[in-house]
């Protein structure tokens, strides 16, 4: 279970507050391209990226997409758009606290990574 502040003292959540947090991280994360978004800016976040390159390097997701994902993550704290000397260049990176988020990326990659075997596994054995 979760811990939780209460007063001045740290008590585990209940069962109410621990979905209630699920929730809001689902609000927060949820959909097909705000973990991705998290996870590209992640891992290239010693170069500069800029909105077209995202939208070049992240298969499948259309600009108009695009441009309201990281918008909602910039409302968040997720991530920032720093000031740019080229007005036509938007540059994003992850700011820290986008970076909490990692763990949850590393898990679901690796999860998505055994899942993918699994299958694969299995699917081999009834070829068979």
């Amino acid at each position: 279970m979760g811990q939780v502040l209460d007063g001045n003292q740290m008590r585990e959540a209940s069962c109410t507050e621990e979905l209630r947090a699920m929730r809001d991280a689902l609000d927060i994360l949820g959909g097909k391209w705000k973990l991705m978004i998290l996870r590209y800016l992640a891992n290239r976040e010693s170069q500069e990226i800029y909105f077209k390159k995202m939208e070049r390097e992240i298969q499948g997701i259309s600009a108009k997409v695009l441009t309201k994902e990281l918008r909602d993550l910039e409302l968040n704290l997720l991530v920032a758009r720093p000031p740019s000397e080229d007005p036509i260049k938007v540059f994003y990176k992850i700011t820290d606290y986008g970076k909490s988020v990692f763990p949850v990326t590393e898990s679901l990659v690796s999860w998505g990574l055994e899942y993918r075997e699994k299958v694969k596994q299995e699917l081999t054995a009834l070829a068979k």
